[in-house]
């Protein structure tokens, strides 16, 4: 039988009522909602600001609950019944109803609690976060963070004035994971958490590691958005994909900071999803370009950081529009046959007060030693990839990212600083591996298995490295030792061939290996050859200033610059701009300057771009055998004297041959002889000195005749015209 009440036992024990007025009770669900105590059905309700408070049955019984602590706005009642029931405040001013928070159950389910408690739940964004949904037969949002070393954790916002005494969350066991379900908000909801940390200190108000939206910089709440009404028009991409991103596709990326590509309103604002759905994807399909890839999408708070420092790892930045709207521009690409690739940034995460670090007052995400969780360079926080919800949180980002925005891959920033515990630190400044070595164990399993998990959950997609060491095996798959990434930035052949090709041509005979060596590794990874943002910034000078000369010469230095980048072994990505030689250096906050297209020169060199993208796309010889020793062989590696490179590209047995000949020099070089691998007609199917680029039309009209003449280890050969400062493709007939 139920314990009856004594007459003056009270209805909530006064330390608890105290406990939740001063926002200090861990366990608000075992004393707000209604509880049988002693028998009596008791109804609890914290309301700052009311004066009355009324009880709603189901029935249509109206219970008036009493002010128990002197006008705190803390009421209790008995109920009549175990019915629902609602609730309705009144003071001076307004009367109000509302469903009470306190009168719902749990919405995370045991295999949720399970899964989050043991770091394998690869969803969390199914679990997490906050969510439009329907419960126990009211509609409203379910919030749930994991703050495991919190004293107490609310949900705060307009809509209860930011007081986080109003919804403290219920704790789920021992998985670190608070929720509460609160009826009557919906998508639109700006909110925070406010966390009361060990010892009872209130910390910073923190956005929502796992929210889907923020509000627009400089403010920083998170925002209600709905993830789960995803329409796509891409079917036919996405079935197709895998043989667009194979090792012998086309690949050919656009890289893109969406904020500064063009600007709209005489440059007063960025382009929005919806129009850089329509401006951007035609631009980068007519150009010839297999794929766009994005500079961070992930909600950031700082301009500058171009997104390599966010704070909303699920959420598209608001810069540019919705979430819905993203989507829309992904899609968009898809039906326009191109790839979307998305920069992702597990290296590390600001120092901002609403972000990661410090969440729930102690270090969480991040290493608590600085030698392990700071980062000096760059003066952020490091993750903790130890920590198993840690690793589980970055794992389930990246396919959070595949699956529900239906990105086909993800270019993974700054590999090399998470190889490495000693990365840019002095000695005594980092520490050793538990066999006393520099290599991050936990960071190479976190790569390795979101590697295996991207690609066994979302076929057909690329993962890429930006890694600048030699750190071996990095798109070698991990059951055979590698990081599991299908492709790796080469960014030996960048260094190399920039440094090369910014010399004076008089001094390049002395630098003609630079120019050979990247063939000597080409084949140690799947490579992709970047001209990135990284290469026009900070100093740097925009592609067409690193030229030497003055005038037509710099543009012919770049065209034949690009010329190789097309032809060498390896995929292509081309930062912004970088297409038709913008002249200034890329400026984030600030449009690329299309004016200059209204000039021949640059427009040249957007002819060439689009002319060898389409050229690569219809070659065989040029793609298939990028990531294999079968698809090149040097004609010519040692004329430094003349500053040539010659060499043959193939594809498959089928596949008609290529012959490259550039010549770095401003010299024209007349009755040059190049060895063809067979006899016959060759046509000459490019020419970076054409009319149409800007160059002067000289070379080899109609093709050239081989005869049985053996030259460089050839048994045919011909006579050719090498322009200066031009390179000149040769396909067999």
């Amino acid at each position: 039988m139920a314990r009856k009440p004594k007459p003056d036992e009270p209805l909530v024990a006064p330390e608890a009522v105290r406990a939740i007025v001063g926002g200090a009770h861990g366990d608000p669900f075992s004393v707000l909602g209604a509880h049988r105590r002693g028998g009596r059905r008791v109804l609890a309700a914290f309301v700052p600001g009311a004066d009355r408070l009324t009880a709603r049955m189901a029935s249509g019984a109206e219970v008036a609950l009493a002010d128990i602590d002197g006008g705190s706005g803390f009421f209790a009642g008995e109920l009549p019944d175990d019915g629902a029931y609602s609730l309705q405040a009144a003071n001076a001013e307004a009367t109000w109803a509302f469903e009470d928070p306190y009168r719902f159950g749990p919405v995370l389910g045991e295999m949720d609690e399970y899964l989050l408690g043991e770091g394998t739940h690869r969803r969390i964004w199914h679990a997490l976060g906050a969510h439009v949904i329907a419960h126990e037969g009211a509609e409203g949002v379910h919030f749930a963070v994991w703050a495991p070393n919190a004293e107490r954790v609310s949900v705060v916002g307009d809509f209860n004035l930011w007081d986080g005494r109003r919804h403290p969350m219920r704790l789920r066991g021992q998985t670190g994971v608070w929720e509460i379900f609160i009826p009557g908000l919906g998508e639109g909801t700006v909110y925070k958490y406010e966390i009361r940390g060990r010892g009872g200190k209130r910390e910073p108000l923190k956005a929502d590691p796992v929210g889907f939206g923020s509000e627009h910089p400089p403010a920083t709440g998170s925002v209600v958005r709905r993830i789960d009404r995803a329409v796509w028009g891409d079917a036919k991409w996405m079935k197709g994909r895998d043989k667009r991103q194979a090792i012998d596709a086309p690949i050919s990326v656009y890289e893109v900071h969406l904020g500064s590509w063009r600007k709209a309103d005489g440059g007063a604002r960025p382009l929005s999803y919806h129009e850089l759905a329509t401006e951007l994807v035609d631009y980068a399909a007519d150009m010839g370009f297999t794929h766009l890839e994005f500079l961070p999408v992930s909600e950031h708070p700082f301009d500058g950081s171009w997104g390599y420092q966010p704070t909303g790892m699920f959420a598209p930045t608001i810069r540019h529009g919705t979430p819905d709207e993203f989507r829309e521009l992904v899609d968009a690409a898809h039906r326009k046959g191109l790839g979307v690739l998305l920069d992702w940034v597990p290296g590390h995460f600001p120092t901002d007060p609403h972000g990661l670090g410090r969440f729930d007052g102690t270090p969480l995400y991040e290493h608590a030693d600085p030698r392990e969780g700071f980062h000096q360079d760059w003066n952020t926080l490091i993750y903790n990839y130890g920590r198993v919800e840690v690793a589980n949180y970055l794992i389930s980002n990246a396919l959070y990212w595949l699956e529900e925005y239906h990105a086909d891959g993800l270019r993974v920033d700054a590999v090399a600083s998470m190889l490495y515990r000693d990365y840019s630190r002095p000695e005594g400044q980092w520490v050793p591996n538990k066999d006393g070595g520099r290599e991050n164990y936990e960071a190479i399993a976190l790569l390795q298995k979101t590697n295996v998990t991207a690609y066994g959950d979302c076929p057909g997609v690329m993962m890429v490295a930006e890694e600048s060491t030699a750190f071996p095996g990095v798109s070698r798959p991990v059951n055979h030792g590698g990081l599991g990434f299908g492709f790796k930035w080469n960014m030996g052949w960048m260094n190399d061939s920039l440094g090369y090709i910014q010399k004076d041509p008089i001094y390049r005979k002395h630098h003609h290996h630079q120019m050979t060596f990247s063939l000597h590794y080409a084949w140690s990874e799947n490579y992709i050859l970047p001209i990135s943002h990284d290469e026009v910034v900070h100093g740097k000078g925009s592609m067409i200033a690193k030229m030497p000369g003055e005038g037509d010469e710099k543009f012919a230095h770049l065209r034949a610059y690009y010329s190789f980048m097309w032809t060498h072994p390896g995929k292509k990505l081309l930062f912004m701009g970088c297409e038709f030689a913008q002249g200034a250096e890329w400026n984030h906050s600030r449009s690329l300057d299309w004016h200059l297209l209204d000039r021949p020169q640059h427009r040249g060199v957007q002819h060439l771009i689009r002319d060898l993208n389409h050229l690569y796309r219809a070659t065989p010889a040029l793609h298939v055998n990028d990531c294999a020793p079968e698809g090149f062989q040097w004609l010519e590696a040692n004329d430094a004297e003349n500053s040539v490179f010659a060499f043959v590209r193939r594809g498959g047995p089928k596949d008609a041959q290529v012959v490259v000949a550039i010549n770095f020099t401003p010299v024209e070089r007349r009755g040059y002889r190049l060895g063809f691998p067979a006899a016959g007609h060759w046509h000459e199917v490019f020419n970076s000195d054409s009319a149409h680029y800007g160059g002067g039309n000289r070379g080899n009209l109609g093709g050239i005749e081989t005869e049985p003449l053996g030259w460089h280890n050839q048994m045919q050969s011909a006579a050719i015209t090498l322009p200066p400062l031009s390179a000149i493709i040769f396909k067999q007939e």
